[in-house]
C-alpha cells in the first residue's frame, strides 16, 4: 500500500485529557501498535462543539431512538449544539478519505452501542447509540467501525482491520483506473480471504467479475464493493479458516512429501481443534509458497492480511 491508512478515532483513546473529568482514555494498542500503520483524524465532539475541560457529565435521555443529551445536575441540553457541529464535522471527514472510525464506548456522544439512555423516571436501558456516533454511522454507512471495549475480543479486532486494509486496498485500486483488468486483479488477489468470509458471497463476487463485460462499469464495481462489505463485515470461523486451510493445501499435491502432507494435515487439524491458533498453519504454508515457488498463492492476501507485527492470528 502507498501511505498509511486514515483512522478517525475518539481523541482520549489516544491519551488526551479531553474528557469531562480532565482524564483520558488511553489505549496503548490502539495508539502505539495499530498507530504504527495508520494515521489517526482525532474527533472529540464535546470538546469540538465548544464546551470546556473539565465539564458537567451528560447522559442521553428520553426516546432511545432519539435521545437528548442533557447534562446531569442543570439539566441543560445539549443536543442541538453538538448536532450542528456535526453537520460541519461530517463535511470536513468526507476530505480525509477514512478506511474506519473507532469509537469511545459507552460514551453519550460517541458510544457506538448499549450506551445508557434515561427515561423520565429516571431508570436506565442499554440500548443507545452516542449522538455524534448514530450522525457518522448514517453519513458514512459503509465504513469499518468500532468501539475500543469490543476491539478488546481478538476475533472482532482482526476483523475490523482486516476490513479497514482490504478498503484501503480496494481505494488505491480505484486510484489506479476502474478496469475490468483492475477488478480481476483485485478478486484474484483477495479470493481466499473473501473465501474465509463467507463462501456463498466469494461464489457471487465471482459470477460478478466473470460476467463483468457485460455490464457497465460503474455498476459492475458498486455492484462488487457491495458485495466485498457484506463478506468481510462477516466474522470468520474456525470452520471457514479450515476450508480454506484445505484448499490451499490443495495447491502443493504434486510437490509435498508424504511426511509433509501428514504433518500439514495434522496442524490443519489441530487448529480446527483449537489446540493452536491461526498463526501456525499459516506460517508453514507461507514456508511451502516459498519453498516451492506457488506464484498463485504468493499473492494471496489471506496468507498476509496485515502487518504479522500485529499479532492478530496469535489469537484466533
Amino acid at each position: 500500500m502507498s501511505g498509511k491508512i486514515k483512522l478517525g478515532i475518539s481523541t482520549c483513546l489516544l491519551g488526551e485529557q479531553v474528557r469531562y473529568d480532565g482524564g483520558h482514555k488511553l489505549d496503548r494498542f490502539l495508539r502505539d501498535t495499530l498507530g504504527q500503520y495508520v494515521d489517526y483524524i482525532p474527533v472529540c465532539p464535546e470538546v469540538e462543539c465548544g464546551l470546556s475541560i473539565p465539564r458537567e457529565a451528560m447522559r442521553l435521555v428520553g426516546n432511545p431512538e432519539n435521545p437528548r443529551l442533557v447534562t446531569i445536575r442543570t439539566k441543560i441540553d445539549y443536543t442541538d449544539l453538538m448536532q450542528s457541529w456535526g453537520v460541519k464535522r461530517l463535511k470536513e471527514l468526507e476530505k480525509e478519505d477514512l478506511c474506519g472510525y473507532i469509537f469511545k464506548s459507552k460514551s453519550p456522544s460517541s458510544g457506538l452501542e448499549r450506551v445508557k439512555v434515561y427515561y423520565k423516571n429516571g431508570m436506565p436501558v442499554h440500548n443507545g447509540i452516542g449522538i455524534w456516533a448514530r450522525m457518522f454511522l448514517s453519513h458514512f454507512p459503509y465504513l469499518p467501525v468500532e468501539d475500543e471495549g469490543r476491539l478488546h475480543d481478538p476475533g472482532i479486532r482482526e476483523n475490523f482491520i482486516e476490513r479497514i486494509f482490504i478498503l484501503k486496498r480496494w481505494r488505491e485500486m480505484i486510484v489506479r483506473g476502474k478496469t475490468m483488468n483492475n477488478l480481476i486483479d483485485f478478486h484474484t488477489d483477495h479470493k481466499l480471504l473473501i473465501m474465509a468470509h463467507s463462501p456463498q458471497l466469494y461464489r457471487a463476487m465471482g459470477k460478478i467479475v466473470a460476467e463483468g463485460k457485460n455490464h457497465n462499469i460503474e455498476e459492475l464495481f458498486h455492484d462488487y464493493r457491495e458485495h466485498m462489505i457484506k463478506a468481510m463485515q462477516l466474522k470468520t470461523t474456525t470452520k471457514k479458516n479450515v476450508n480454506v486451510l484445505q484448499h490451499i493445501m490443495g495447491y502443493f499435491k504434486k510437490n509435498l512429501s508424504a511426511d509433509e502432507k501428514q504433518e500439514l494435515m495434522e496442524i490443519i487439524e489441530s487448529y480446527h481443534h483449537e489446540f493452536i491458533p491461526l498463526i501456525v498453519p499459516v506460517t508453514l504454508l507461507n514456508h511451502y509458497v516459498r519453498k516451492y515457488g506457488q506464484q498463485y498463492l504468493k499473492r494471496q492476501f489471506y496468507l498476509n492480511p496485515h502487518p504479522l507485527e500485529l499479532k492478530l492470528r496469535t489469537h484466533v
